[in-house]
């Protein structure tokens, strides 16, 4: 996979694309990162990218010119259906669908917005979508951009050392993810369920399952109305019920 990142800080991005998993799927060649300085694409010999609102207005607007440019230029390389994604807080909100949607990419480009926000001219030309990582403003989409990197590359063939962990993972199933517990089994007399030292895997399938059902019924219920729930979920989540009733 390859992802173009256009911005006006490509230092941001040194240090996280190359350390840990980020940095061994670019070793790998599963993954390629490039950093697209804007300023490179602007006409003036100060390589000016934004300038004030016209209307009036608090902060700046990134023109037009250099992120059109810049992205008909990538187009050019990639191919006229390669997504075009702006990162704003007014997109549509990322989650594990979208990144396993972007992971079946072979290619894609981000935006990273900054200051007030980008010229609507931009949205209305080259941009095919719009994302957003959460309901509050950052200082620029630099650290959305790495978000969507980092959850989209996890997903690639290769990546993970062990790819069955994606499919326990929280929202992979609609549900968070279970409690993990390691050595050792005691520690300041507080002890690992004796279910997951028991060795008996079908019981540690249901534990887990449980485990899972309790806390996104405690946390994010909203899961729980977009699960289709299995007969043994409801089971499981009966028992709960019980549970509480007795506390």
């Amino acid at each position: 996979m390859r992802i173009e990142v256009i911005t006006i800080f490509p230092d941001f991005f040194s240090s996280p694309l190359d350390c840990s998993i980020l940095a061994r799927a670019r070793q790998s060649e599963a993954l390629a990162v490039n950093i697209h300085n804007l300023r490179d694409y602007a006409a003036d010999k100060h390589k000016v990218v934004d300038d004030y609102p016209y209307g009036g207005g608090a902060g700046m607007v990134m023109k037009p010119e250099p992120l059109i440019l810049a992205v008909e230029d990538l187009l050019s390389r990639a191919g006229p259906d390669c997504p075009v994604i702006l990162l704003t807080p007014q997109g549509q909100q990322f989650d594990q669908a979208k990144a396993e949607q972007l992971a079946k990419q072979e290619q894609f480009i981000l935006i990273c917005g900054h200051y007030e926000g980008v010229d609507e001219r931009v949205r209305q030309t080259v941009v095919t979508e719009e994302l957003s990582i959460g309901d509050y403003v950052l200082t620029g989409g630099e650290a959305a951009a790495l978000v969507v990197i980092g959850a989209v590359a996890r997903l690639l063939p290769g990546v993970l050392g062990n790819p069955a962990s994606i499919d326990s993972e929280s929202f992979a199933s609609g549900l968070l993810e279970y409690p993990h517990y390691t050595r050792p089994a005691q520690w300041r007399g507080m002890a690992v369920p004796e279910v997951l030292l028991s060795g008996h895997h079908q019981k540690i399938h249901r534990w887990r399952r449980k485990q899972a059902l309790r806390r996104t019924r405690e946390r994010r219920p909203q899961l729980l109305k977009q699960l289709e729930l299995t007969e043994e979920d409801k089971q499981l989540l009966a028992e709960l019920d019980a549970e509480a009733s007795q506390d």
